[in-house]
């Protein structure tokens, strides 16, 4: 719109010599692309009738490779030439370069291993590489990351299926399985474990222990017992399809994965900060932000058992990612039903 307004403008200028900001609109299509009344803003000051005014106008328009026509009493219907559109289309092919020397983090994708991938990683893989693209093309540094949960009730659930399955803990067995189907046997063993984990008390006491059991391994850095060698075998497995998944889908690598393991004690100890600080409070053996006197929700950071749950890690996370890039900025591409609970995450940040 800009740009023909500029060109109506110097067309005045150079026929009759006037200054004039021309109105510009965009009719139906039928009638072109724009439409300008400017004969009709000038006729007084040239002393000349407006349709005259609007035929000189579209001649001078038509020298510059615009399509003009005399409308009404006055009025000037303007198509683009083809070349005028392919100069826009280039115009708007080159981004300025606002973010030179910037540095942002992207987070996107996200999706947990050991678990079932769904639509929604689909949607926030292909947005979040799109956005990413563009913060390139406008001059940042983009460090793409990727953060899901390799521990948690998720893991402790189809830890529990694979036992299972394997009649124990057996990790040679786990060379029985078809390497081209293995995100769909480990999807295949959460389920189970997930029907399990609501049906059977007793099986649901054996998934709450081997979830402690997978967070005991990364604090032990255990790689050696044979439910360590399950669980690092699967967990590998699973980032070995997401590349496969990222490949297909031919979006840019991520430059690294930074799974909750990783990020868990930085977030428990944010946690301890914010406790003794009085930002967060104990409450029934867990500990947890009263979110209702700031608008927000109450959230729960650790459990009464003491382990941390997504909000502890989440400021993990954001602290993990602070230090390894101290950015200029960060967004995260996810689904908008979490918007109240990264409120609460990001007010916790603001305190530190």
């Amino acid at each position: 719109m800009e740009d023909i307004q500029a060109s109506i403008k110097a067309a005045v200028k150079e026929v009759y010599n006037v200054d004039v900001e021309p109105h510009v609109s965009r009719p139906e299509p039928e009638f072109g692309d724009f439409a300008s009344n400017v004969a009709l803003q000038v006729t007084k000051q040239v002393h000349m009738p407006p349709l005259e005014v609007a035929a000189s106008l579209a001649a001078k328009l038509t020298e510059q490779g615009y399509t003009a026509e005399v409308a009404g009493p006055g009025f000037l219907n303007i198509r683009l030439s083809d070349g005028a559109l392919m100069q826009l289309v280039a115009q708007a092919c080159t981004i300025r370069q606002t973010l030179s020397g910037k540095t942002i983090v992207a987070e996107y994708s996200d999706p947990n291993p050991f678990k079932v991938l769904h639509a929604g990683h689909l949607y926030t893989t292909m947005v979040g590489d799109a956005v990413a693209r563009v913060l390139e093309a406008a001059g940042a540094t983009v460090h793409r990351v990727n953060f899901g949960g390799d521990v948690g009730l998720h893991v402790g659930k189809t830890m529990w299926a694979i036992i299972h399955f394997l009649d124990g803990e057996h990790p040679e067995a786990l060379q029985q399985v078809d390497p081209a189907t293995r995100l769909e046997w480990l999807s295949a063993r959460y389920v189970e474990g997930n029907d399990a984990y609501e049906d059977d008390e007793e099986a649901k006491a054996e998934i709450v222990a081997n979830n402690k059991r997978v967070y005991a391994v990364h604090e032990s850095g255990d790689h050696d017992s044979p439910f360590a060698q399950i669980y690092w075998t699967c967990r590998g497995w699973s980032y070995d399809g997401f590349d496969a998944l990222y490949a297909l889908l031919q979006v840019h690598p991520f430059e690294k994965y930074m799974p909750e393991s990783e990020v868990t004690p930085a977030g428990l100890a944010i946690v301890k900060d914010a406790l003794a600080k009085g930002v967060l409070e104990q409450s029934e053996g867990a500990v947890v932000f009263k979110g209702e006197e700031h608008g927000l929700h109450t959230r729960v950071f650790l459990n009464s058992a003491g382990l941390p749950t997504y909000e502890a890690k989440d400021l993990g996370l954001a602290a993990t990612k602070w230090q390894q890039y101290h950015f200029d900025g960060s967004f995260i591409i996810t689904a908008n039903d979490i918007v109240q609970y990264m409120k609460v995450i990001l007010k916790v940040i603001s305190h530190f």
